[in-house]
């Protein structure tokens, strides 16, 4: 339980959902880490929880959207703990539509939230990253993979989010950098709700996932993030994990 022991890790969207599956991995494994996150109330009481756990943990508020804020976030991050190893840009959030409906302001927040924050955090982590070596784990989806409907701006976002993981896998591999994307399929809080308004639509699903059933956030996701933040995954890069029960087989 500790293959992430001495390591420092920023987790955004870490107060709840599938980033606060991965923080509590990453704690588990002896990693002290960053929870960014805009919502003030969930992220200090998470904190708080871990550190009297005995774990270390720091949360930091920032709005994703902000480049400002995302510089100043890492500045914090390596005045705190003094070095950096790890980065999961995890946070996003974006608007369900049909093609013809989708606004500038939607795609605004689909970008600025997916694919700018994404793109910021790693530009200002990567000269902290060469110095351990470290690790960027992204996130993108299946469904912009699969091109799924009313998923105009949210595919978008994620698909430059895995360009970008493939650009930054190739330019920083000679400096021991991984940049590798989990797409994953997880109970959420948000597919709970989902669930609760569409239940025949949720057993529709299910029932094309290979496995049977949407991911455990504790059991099925974060233990995937652990693995490509660890040593275990240290020749693997530029690649897209599917962490989603079968439904989607890459080659």
């Amino acid at each position: 339980m500790d293959r992430l022991r001495d390591k420092v890790a920023i987790v955004t969207g870490g107060a709840g959902g599938i980033g606060r599956g991965i923080v509590q991995n990453f704690v588990n494994e002896g990693a002290r880490v960053a929870i960014v996150d805009i919502n003030v109330e969930q992220g200090e009481h998470l904190s708080r929880i871990f550190n009297e756990e005995g774990h270390e943990t720091l949360f930091i508020r920032t709005d994703i959207s902000d480049p400002a804020e995302i510089r100043s976030c890492v500045d914090e991050v390596i005045g705190h703990f003094g070095q950096l190893d790890i980065l999961v840009n995890n946070a996003h959030a974006s608007t369900l539509k049909p093609f013809l409906e989708i606004t500038e302001k939607d795609l605004k927040l689909s970008m600025d939230t997916g694919f700018y924050a994404t793109f910021h955090f790693c530009q200002h982590a990567l000269p902290h990253l060469k110095e351990t070596k470290g690790n960027i784990i992204n996130f993108g989806s299946g469904a912009a993979m699969k091109g799924d409907r009313t998923q105009g701006t949210y595919a978008a976002s994620k698909e430059a989010i895995r360009g970008i993981t493939r650009v930054i896998a190739n330019e920083f591999g000679e400096h021991g950098i991984n940049a590798n994307l989990i797409s994953p399929i997880a109970y959420s809080e948000g597919v709970k709700d989902w669930r609760a308004e569409n239940p025949g639509y949720y057993d529709k699903v299910v029932q094309n996932i290979p496995l049977q059933r949407f991911g455990n956030i504790d059991h099925d996701i974060g233990p995937v993030a652990v693995f490509l933040a660890s040593d275990d995954s240290q020749y693997i890069t530029g690649q897209t994990i599917m962490a989603d029960g079968g439904s989607i087989k890459l080659y």
